[in-house]
């Protein structure tokens, strides 16, 4: 019985203490599996890691032992491209040092001047600090000028029959080597730490091979390069030759010897026993003929993750032991969210739209309470747009009612006072009541909307009014395309644009005054542009009028015919329409209204 009341009081009518129990077996189950998998994982995603850097490592490496026979390339290219060196190269290699010494000594006194091969060389050499030692080899004459780091020049007599030398010069192999012992002992040099790269050299009108150029670079160069890797390098790199010569090892254990494993690194296999089981890697260099090898021992690189297994059973472990108790805490705080959610929206229903979930958390229940925090903001916010619409409305229809009061009594006094001056002979007088009667008729017309004829000639009729008042002061004049004269535009769409002129850019004191209007089409858009030569407006005026066209909350009375064209412009076809000004002091104003010619959505009836 108390077991029975206890799993009805609190497991099976509480949703809080399931969730705590599955989401526990769950997470136990899953942990307990994820562990051994993400040990797995890890363990290969180390292994490659560490492999990754040791291939980058090789990349490295082949870059650099490749930009080395780029150097020899570049030396013997730049020889032969340059006729008078490729000339004395070839006599340099065909006859002994003496006659070369003369010869370049007639040269010299002959042409004023001629470029020295031996001077050329030692030129290069500077280029690069791992050359240890350039060797120009003659074979006709088997003789070697060697060069070494220390700057010292010396001739080499290798005769066939007291060397070994021209024999191996004469042997083909590939442009990458080690230095052979017989050309180390002619030269007296014993560093272990040494590559060889070599080129033919033929003379450039018989194609004759004459000679060899080889250069002896210091390995050591190479290593040294990695070490400035930040990440350490684990197991060893090794260039060898394809007959298993060791041309650079960053171990130093397999110098001036054959590689003893050949056969293991020429498998394709990605383990190899070495000595001991290694990863093995290789890079095969088609150019120079020499073979990058990576060499990662197994047990080397199993020391990268040694500790792996013990941090992965520990977190396991702690993380079990979290999964029960943390949901548990979860839940309580879950709870407690709910209630004051609930609670929030009771003050809500009550009518208390100014309450707010104060909810800092980004979780869902922190984004239900901010989404109804917006909520009642916007509720707020919509409610007093629609009552400020409702009194604007009430304005609106209060003005209309005002301005629909029937104005014949203006008009017959207008008329009137228009017959008095032409009785009286005031031809300029009447003219000019004329045109405010047509201007007062057409501005109280109920109508929001006129072609753009009739507002071009509304246009006409109010600078006619100014015309008239300056005389020869002031001209203007009034295009449009036939085409367009026919489509419907919101009235006073120009003509506030034209007053702004009268008002700010026509100066009374001058006698060329002029306004050009003109109305066209431009591709999918109408421009109305009103061009004027008046005082233009000073920059930082002009910025504040630029300002003050893109808000509706500009002072009252500021550039209100401009804001009121460009406000109607954007409210009828859209933000990326409206007006724009450009203007020079002294020079005058150009002002810009563009409009689609049909609105989004619409098809354009024809004109």
């Amino acid at each position: 019985m108390k077991l029975g009341k206890l799993y009805r009081n609190y497991f099976r009518n509480n949703l809080f203490v399931k969730v705590i129990l599955v989401f526990a077996l769950i997470v136990n189950a899953t942990i307990i599996t994820f562990s051994y998998l993400l040990y797995r994982l890890m363990s290969a995603s180390v292994v490659e890691g560490e492999l990754n850097n040791q291939k980058q490592a090789m990349d490295r490496v082949n870059r650099y032992i490749e930009q080395k026979y780029d150097w020899l390339q570049d030396t013997v290219s730049e020889l032969y491209r340059n006729g008078v060196l490729a000339s004395n190269a070839s006599y340099f290699l065909k006859h002994s040092y003496n006659d070369y010494v003369q010869y370049m000594l007639d040269q010299n006194y002959e042409g004023g001047g001629s470029t020295d091969v031996l001077n050329y060389l030692a030129g290069r050499i500077e280029s690069d600090s791992d050359i240890q030692n350039v060797i120009l080899y003659s074979s006709r004459k088997q003789t070697m000028y060697v060069y070494d780091s220390k700057g010292t020049k010396r001739l080499y007599d290798v005769n066939a029959t007291r060397s070994y030398v021209p024999e191996i010069m004469a042997a083909e192999g590939p442009a990458a080597s080690v230095p052979n012992v017989w050309i180390r002992k002619t030269i007296n040099q014993w560093n272990p730490q040494l590559y060889g790269m070599r080129m033919r050299l033929n003379d450039k009108n018989s194609l004759e091979s004459i000679g060899q150029l080889l250069v002896y670079f210091d390995a050591g160069m190479a290593g040294r390069a990695l070490e400035e890797n930040r990440a350490p390098l684990k197991g060893t790199i090794l260039v060898l030759t394809p007959d298993g010569q060791v041309m650079m090892d960053t171990s130093n254990r397999y110098y001036g010897a054959p590689f003893p494993y050949m056969e293991q690194i020429q498998s394709l296999n990605d383990v190899e026993t070495l000595g001991e089981p290694s990863y093995i890697s290789s890079l095969t260099q088609n150019k120079a003929g020499y073979i990058v090898v990576g060499i990662a021992p197994v047990d080397e690189i199993a020391e990268a993750y040694a500790g792996l297994r013990r941090t992965i059973v520990l977190i396991a472990a702690i993380c079990i032991v979290v999964a029960v108790v943390i949901p548990s805490l979860v839940i309580v705080s879950i709870s407690r969210r709910t209630n004051q959610i609930v609670l929030f929206m009771k003050k809500v229903e009550g009518g208390n739209l100014t309450a707010r979930l104060q909810d800092p958390r980004e979780d869902e229940l922190g984004q239900i309470s901010h989404r109804f925090n917006e909520m009642l903001d916007e509720l707020n916010r919509r409610i007093d747009r629609e009552y400020k619409a409702e009194i604007r409305l009430k304005q609106t229809e209060l003005s209309a009612l005002q301005a629909r009061i029937k104005p014949h009594f203006l008009y017959n006094t207008l008329e009137v006072i228009r017959m008095r001056a032409v009785s009286r002979g005031a031809e300029d007088v009447a003219e000019m009541i004329y045109s405010l009667a047509a201007l007062f008729r057409n501005s109280v017309s109920a109508n929001p909307e006129c072609t753009l004829r009739e507002e071009l000639e509304m246009c006409r009729l109010y600078l006619e009014l100014f015309r008239i008042r300056y005389k020869d002061k002031f001209a203007y004049s009034i295009e449009c395309e036939p085409e367009l004269a026919g489509i419907v535009v919101f009235k006073l769409l120009l003509q506030p644009l034209v007053e702004n002129y009268i008002v700010h850019g026509l100066d009374p004191e001058r006698k060329d005054n002029v306004l050009d209007i003109r109305a066209f089409r431009d591709g999918g858009l109408i421009v109305a542009r009103l061009r004027d030569n008046g005082k233009g407006v000073e920059p930082d005026h002009l910025q504040r009028i630029i300002s003050e066209l893109g808000t509706s909350e500009a002072p009252e009375g500021k550039s209100f015919g401009l804001r009121s064209v460009n406000d109607r412009l954007k409210l009828t076809y859209g933000p990326s329409y409206g007006i724009s000004i450009e203007s020079k002091p002294g020079e005058g104003t150009t002002v810009t209204a563009v409009w689609p010619a049909e609105k989004e959505g619409e098809e354009a009836d024809d004109v």
